[in-house]
């Protein structure tokens, strides 16, 4: 299976800072347009996301539990879809108070796309990640899949260093990454697998 992995906060929701309230939740322009073109062309839709509020006591997993529903409430009324979601509800390894375990499902860490594709059967080198930071370049560049990078919303300082895993494309929206994922995708299938595929089979008419 082919997979679109989605960061959160910034990418399909925007981004308040810790999102607890459900009633916070506004989807972001673009987001659910985008998922439709990326579920109508085949892929699972799968969000990952760092949620260290629940660890920094902030919120708890229900209330994050909520905010996800909420998402995918907002997309469906738009007529998107997700097929699953992956959390993390870690510290970020540089602020872990000591004691606390380390993980390695936290972005940049592959370890919430590695986990969905042993769930899932998604095949990661053939799957995608987009989000609007440097850690989800990381963490998709560690999983080996491709990279899209988004616009944060709110937009972040664009002085975010992209070199140690730059994005295979920047796109202006989610619409516009669903865009150049599919056109990809499309445009590495060979002719003669594409003639295969359309190819009528034997009794068809």
């Amino acid at each position: 299976m082919n997979a679109v992995f989605v960061d959160r906060d910034g990418t399909l929701n925007v981004n308040t800072g810790y999102v607890a309230d459900p009633t916070d939740v506004a989807i972001v322009p673009h987001a659910a347009r985008g998922l439709r073109m990326l579920a109508d062309a085949g892929y699972a839709i799968v969000v990952v996301s760092n949620q260290s509020g629940i660890a920094r006591g902030y919120f708890t997993q229900a209330q994050a539990d909520a905010v996800d529903a909420r998402v995918r409430e907002l997309l469906a009324a738009d007529g998107a879809r997700i097929d699953a979601i992956y959390r993390c509800p870690h510290w970020p390894s540089d602020e872990r108070p000591a004691g606390a375990p380390e993980c390695d499902c936290r972005k940049p860490k592959p370890g919430m796309l590695r986990a969905a594709a042993a769930d899932l059967d998604i095949d990661l080198a053939r799957s995608w990640m987009v989000g609007d930071r440097l850690l989800d370049m990381q963490a998709g560049r560690a999983a080996g899949c491709r990279c899209v990078l988004v616009p944060g919303t709110p937009p972040h300082e664009p002085s975010e260093d992209m070199s140690g895993a730059p994005p295979d494309y920047r796109a202006r929206d989610l619409a516009d990454a669903a865009r150049f994922i599919i056109d990809t995708d499309r445009a590495s299938v060979s002719p003669a697998a594409r003639l295969s595929s359309q190819a009528p089979r034997a009794g068809s008419r």
